[in-house]
């Protein structure tokens, strides 16, 4: 998104956009943010690989499916073409493509948002105001929902809550004709929550309905990326609207504002892709995207205090929409691997080990 708002960005400083300061944290574990944070070294990692560019594809997600066959896919969004890319996720070599433009079963419009749980694929498409889901690892469409209620949906994130029943949370970043968000009190609906329940008979859906807070420090002006950590009862969600700063903000489970944001100093562009490293004991590490073109940052945040231990980019690395970690271990990778896009055209993976090396970061939950 960062070239497309950056002309919007031009015209909400010459409407007078005053800045927004974060509101102070409710909850006693977590550290508020300073104002005058220390700045910490961004450590300079190498890829492991990236994915053969292809510039028509302008790719924005990932996510990583294993199957029961030994299957390793990585699998991206490619909006620009309407289609899935599918790459093996330990040596990054093409695989195929699936789907083709159109409002059809199996057909995208401007796919965006994916997530992978079970032998479920989950994909957001912007221009056809939907979630599709897919069945792996035939990719064989088994439903869709949302378009009675989405209305410019981006990303998601999903939670297994019970046998064949999933809660899927869609961002949805309307904005009005001018391009600039609609006021306070016109976005409550920014999250919208859905049911899926599948069983022998197919798949069905249930609208759970929406939220979004309507203050000033709390809203969602411009909102995509979502990631859930119901252990610990949060949801962080991205707030990319740079004129108040952007950053991660942190609802509850129940879409309520917690008044608690991720340290936005450790932001310079945009807040972006969202991942969690959690271990089983409830420790574990958030890892978030400040998006930018002249060589992007990946910031690390504690899963449990929230607070701030560090950053790394690529070592080409850059403008990075969604991330995606990988902490199974696999031949390639044995402490895991970390993804993220590349430029709107690639997907690059990096060691976990060298990261949490070069930050000195757990390498495994053992």
């Amino acid at each position: 998104m960062l070239l497309a708002r950056f002309s919007l960005r031009m015209a909400a400083i010459a409407c007078g956009i005053l800045l927004l300061s974060a509101c102070a944290s409710t909850q006693p574990k977590v550290q508020s943010p300073s104002a005058e944070a220390p700045v910490k070294a961004i450590a300079l990692l190498s890829e492991r690989y990236t994915t053969t560019p292809s510039p028509v594809d302008n790719i924005d997600s990932v996510v990583v499916w294993r199957g029961p066959a030994g299957q390793n896919w990585l699998i991206a969004s490619a909006k620009d073409v309407h289609n899935l890319a599918v790459f093996d996720a330990d040596s990054g070599a093409n695989l195929q493509r699936v789907g083709a433009p159109g409002t059809g079963l199996g057909e995208f419009g401007r796919p965006n948002g994916l997530a992978a749980i079970d032998d479920l694929l989950f994909v957001v498409e912007r221009n056809n105001h939907r979630v599709q889901v897919l069945a792996l690892p035939d990719f064989q469409p088994l439903a869709v929902f949302g378009s009675d209620e989405l209305k410019v949906p981006y990303g998601l994130w999903i939670e297994r809550t019970g046998a064949g029943q999933y809660d899927v949370y869609v961002t949805d970043s309307y904005q009005l004709a001018d391009g600039l968000p609609p006021p306070l009190e016109q976005l409550s609906e920014r999250v919208k929550r859905f049911r899926l329940l599948r069983d022998a008979a197919g798949a069905r859906s249930i609208f759970l309905g929406s939220f979004g807070d309507t203050s000033a420090s709390g809203a969602l002006r411009w909102v995509e990326s979502i990631y859930g950590d119901p252990s610990h009862g949060r949801l962080l969600i991205a707030e990319e609207f740079e004129e108040i700063g952007s950053t991660l903000r942190v609802y509850d489970m129940a879409g309520r504002y917690l008044g608690i944001d991720l340290d936005r100093s450790q932001f310079d562009g945009q807040a972006e892709g969202i991942a969690l490293w959690a271990c089983a004991d409830g420790s574990g590490y958030w890892l978030a995207t400040d998006q930018r073109q002249d060589g992007n940052r990946f910031q690390v945040f504690d899963r449990v205090t929230l607070e701030h231990l560090g950053g790394f980019a690529g070592a080409h690395t850059s403008n990075t929409d969604g991330i995606h970690l990988q902490s199974a271990a696999t031949a390639a990778f044995p402490g895991g691997v970390f993804f993220a896009v590349h430029d709107d055209q690639a997907v690059s993976a990096i060691d976990w080990r060298d990261i949490a090396r070069a930050l000195g970061l757990r390498e495994s939950c053992d």
